[in-house]
């Protein structure tokens, strides 16, 4: 068995340990075994996964990769602890805040001879699949992608651009890679309200 700890326990973790706690029949899943769970809140046990301090987790040569389900802003430093302990890391998209932080780390687990993996969880799902399916050998013309959410903590969550990152590497799966022509943020603070609008344009324009 492949000892594994998740670290966070926002929506991603809770489905982390929910899945490795419960895998299906016949899969990968059912070599890995999760030793515990770490979160800055305090919850004692979740599903019977039972909370450990990252010191412990750090330190555990039971525990062997590391599930990496926090906020943007956290991923670089807690991805550098693991793989300096010598665990394997999966960690949710996006790695790093920066091109640069991102290419160090792929370095440093190439290195160290450790996995690190980064896992953008929307480009599996059925309904991606099939959006790639209705434009592949189409020529585009032009398109818009809108999409909402809560206002995020940029402190945690990074500039807006990162908080919706994820959506944006859709069209770069799909299109290619783009360029920026221009981009506009509005914000109002009396309605915690906040915009950014993003204009790309394609390799052949």
């Amino acid at each position: 068995m492949f000892g594994t700890v998740v670290v966070g326990v926002g929506i991603a973790g809770l489905a982390r340990i929910r899945d490795l706690m419960n895998p299906m029949p016949s899969s990968p899943s059912e070599h890995l075994k999760l030793l515990g769970f770490v979160s800055r809140r305090s919850f004692g046990n979740i599903n019977e996964a039972k909370q450990i301090s990252l010191e412990d987790a750090l330190k555990n040569k039971d525990i062997h990769a590391a599930f990496i389900s926090t906020e943007n802003r956290s991923h670089e430093e807690t991805i550098r602890m693991f793989l300096e302990a010598g665990k394997h890391v999966l960690v949710e998209y996006p790695m790093a805040l920066s091109a640069k932080a991102a290419h160090e780390l792929w370095e440093m687990a190439e290195q160290k001879g450790k996995v690190l993996h980064v896992e953008h969880i929307e480009l599996l799902t059925e309904e991606y699949k099939q959006l790639k399916k209705e434009v592949a050998g189409k020529d585009l013309v032009k398109g818009t992608l809108h999409f909402t959410g809560s206002v995020l903590d940029e402190n945690k969550s990074g500039f807006p651009a990162f908080s919706g990152i994820a959506r944006l590497t859709w069209l770069i799966d799909l299109f290619g890679d783009l360029t920026v022509t221009s981009a506009t943020r509005e914000k109002q603070k009396d309605k915690n309200y906040s915009r950014m609008t993003v204009h790309f344009q394609t390799a052949d324009k």
